[in-house]
């Protein structure tokens, strides 16, 4: 059984093959899970799925054929040709899938290293796959170690001080757009999701007023509630077409799965727009007005470029602590195998019996020629009342609570100590408030 990870990223994957790929609903996110789970070799899947990556993160009982299956499974999905799909994305297996993910959620594989919106977002898949019953104890395992290797890395290095997100960036580029300064200017924020939030948010630290569009207004009422110390309109959907042909600055972040800014909502205009769309799949449709900068994700390179350059001293010392934290949950992993325990438990019973029945006869209590039969006695009695742990410890084996309770059983035993300093320290937030991890 082996972890494996499917990647298609900014690294890997062009925007406008990413955009097809992505997932724009929880239907057919929960759909693909399904899928997945159909082929035979995948036991158990999560979906990470962002505006600058599909990440189908599985454990599987063989390699050798999964990513085929899932490029034919995505040929159905989108009209993208098996050939074009076949020279994308990459396939990470076991320990360098364990690596990969660890990386993405440390924010080493963003597209702005450091950001630190993905491990928010990690955690949103994890908790789609596991409250749907598409996962179970080993992605939970690599999930917490995961989440375990982010906190690490955000505590133990820079990397994530003064955050950069590609919203900032951005709103860098903007600023750059505008002389450095927005100060006066309004900028129109076309979805308030959490890529849409921190646009809100760096626009009105840059000192721009903001026009809130989104279809759900009560939640746009809602952000609009937060943002402090600059004018926030809040609008309906029904006046973007007036929207956008009235001012200079606009961002689109919304989880429309077809573009929400079309040519016929663009009218020529006598003033020079700038237009960030980091929305995948993107949400304006190519306009070939010349008076309009139109900025995609991939657009925004030079700015993340220039921060990651920023950012390699830190990233150096992350990427040793990412190294060193794969090593441990492969020792942990190895600590966690019941058999070995439940061995251990009885070696120990047995031990401690010989010496007690030395001890018995050196004092008299028990004649020497009674020995033989006075252990078969003692190894009986603790047989039976090992029976009960033991088949509760197998029956834990493959549940998700099985690692606590195996690391506090080897704490109350005194039984392999580098294990035990581990107890607790992969505990998963989210299913510790669900009031525990069984299904």
């Amino acid at each position: 059984m082996k972890y494996l990870i499917q990647s298609y990223t900014h690294k890997n994957t062009d925007i406008c093959t990413r955009e097809k790929l992505a997932f724009s609903d929880e239907k057919s996110l929960r759909a693909f899970h399904g899928e997945l789970l159909e082929i035979d070799e995948i036991l158990e899947v999560a979906i990470l799925s962002t505006c600058n990556r599909v990440e189908i993160i599985m454990y599987v009982s063989d390699f050798d054929s999964i990513p085929s299956k899932i490029e034919k499974l995505f040929v159905q999905k989108t009209n993208i040709t098996l050939e074009e799909i076949q020279k994308t994305g990459q396939t990470y297996k076991a320990k360098e899938a364990v690596k990969h993910l660890f990386l993405v959620g440390s924010s080493l594989d963003s597209l702005v290293i450091g950001e630190t919106q993905i491990t928010g977002q990690l955690k949103d898949a994890f908790r789609f796959s596991y409250d749907n019953g598409f996962c179970g104890q080993n992605i939970v395992r690599l999930m917490m170690n995961t989440f375990k290797c982010s906190q690490i890395v955000r505590n133990s290095t820079n990397i994530t001080k003064n955050p950069v997100s590609v919203a900032s960036v951005a709103v860098a580029k903007a600023k750059e757009r505008f002389d450095g300064n927005l100060g006066g200017y309004t900028g129109v924020v076309v979805g308030v999701g959490e890529m849409g939030e921190l646009v809100s948010k760096h626009l009105a630290k840059a000192g721009a007023n903001l026009i809130l569009v989104n279809r759900d207004i009560e939640k746009a009422l809602i952000l609009a509630e937060k943002i402090e110390n600059v004018n926030v309109i809040v609008e309906p959907f029904s006046k973007l077409k007036e929207i956008v042909n009235s001012y200079r600055l606009l961002f689109s972040a919304t989880g429309a799965s077809e573009p929400i800014i079309t040519k016929d909502l663009v009218n020529e205009v006598n003033f020079q727009r700038e237009w960030f769309d980091i929305a995948v799949p993107r949400d304006i449709d190519e306009c070939k007005c010349e008076n309009i900068n139109i900025y995609a994700v991939d657009d925004l390179k030079e700015i993340v470029d220039k921060n990651i350059k920023e950012r390699e001293t830190n990233a150096s010392g992350a990427y040793a602590i990412v190294e060193k934290q794969v090593e441990e949950f492969y020792k942990w992993i190895n600590s966690l195998k019941i058999e070995p325990l439940i061995k251990e438990i009885r070696l120990q019973a047995e031990n401690i019996a010989r010496e007690e029945l030395k001890k018995a006869i050196k004092k008299g209590f028990i004649d020497k020629e009674k020995e033989e039969e006075s252990l078969k006695l003692i190894q009986s009695t603790f047989k039976k009342f090992l029976h009960t742990p033991t088949i509760n410890l197998k029956n834990l084996a493959h549940t998700p609570e099985a690692d606590l309770i195996v690391q506090s059983t080897q704490t109350i035993f005194d039984i392999n100590l580098d294990a035990k300093k581990a107890l607790n320290t992969t505990k998963c937030d989210y299913l510790l408030e669900k009031g525990g991890v069984g299904k």
